[in-house]
């Protein structure tokens, strides 16, 4: 079992910038993607940014050029760098961790854009 804690989350003007964190523990492999995804209120879940261990990144179309994702290998830390944020990108971002078929979701941190 993987545990994943998030945190960084908050309240942010348009246009501002928000960096959440999020640490993976317990019965991780050298071998996963890491990375995070978001829901807002009757939406589906959706990605966000994840990558890789081998620095593979693949991006949500919304967020493709504002968003940077980064992970620190060794201490199992995965970064979401949020710039030119927008009302729309409000949501719960959850960390995600995958192994092969197998998901594993942090609690998730809310994110919340005024206009």
């Amino acid at each position: 079992q993987v545990q994943l804690v998030e945190s960084g989350g908050g309240l942010v003007q348009a246009g501002g910038s928000l960096r959440l964190s999020c640490a993976a523990s317990g019965s991780t492999v050298s071998g996963n993607t890491m990375g995070w995804y978001r829901q807002a209120p009757g939406k589906q879940r959706d990605l966000v940014a994840v990558m890789d261990s081998g620095g593979n990144t693949n991006y949500g179309g919304s967020v493709k050029g504002r968003f940077t994702v980064s992970r620190d290998n060794a201490k199992n830390v995965v970064y979401l760098q949020m710039n030119s944020l927008k009302p729309e990108d409000t949501a719960v971002y959850y960390c995600n961790y995958r192994s092969g078929l197998t998901y594993y979701w942090g609690q998730g941190t809310q994110v919340t854009v005024s206009s």
